[in-house]
């Protein structure tokens, strides 16, 4: 006799989200050129977002609201990375976390720290 199987169907429902925020204080130099990097670029700060076309939003709130360089930003996944000094970095991901969540009606994430 053979065993029912299941099938499990998984689905991607877009919400509108803020998935990570997280900075990452004192980097280890060897990271740098491992994500495509400059070396010495400061702490690093990560956010991934959804819509994914939002990151665009976040990039242009983090860089302004700061003294920031984009390291990465891509439309297409939601990713966003930013460079600078430990308090730029921080603030800057503060600031689009808050315009996303409190303006644009985006889930709140923990802001994290490493």
């Amino acid at each position: 006799m053979m065993a029912d199987k299941q099938r499990i169907i998984q689905e991607f429902v877009p919400g509108k989200q803020v998935t990570l925020a997280h900075v990452l204080s004192n980097p280890d130099e060897g990271l740098y050129p491992k994500i495509g990097l400059p070396p010495d670029g400061g702490s690093i700060g990560i956010m991934t977002i959804t819509p994914s076309e939002a990151a665009i939003i976040a990039a242009d709130i983090a860089t302004k609201s700061s003294s920031v360089e984009l390291g990465f930003v891509d439309r297409f996944s939601g990713s966003l990375v930013i460079l600078g000094r430990l308090a730029d970095v921080e603030s800057s991901i503060n600031s689009a976390v808050d315009v996303l969540c409190d303006e644009l009606g985006f889930a709140r994430p923990p802001l994290t720290l490493t």
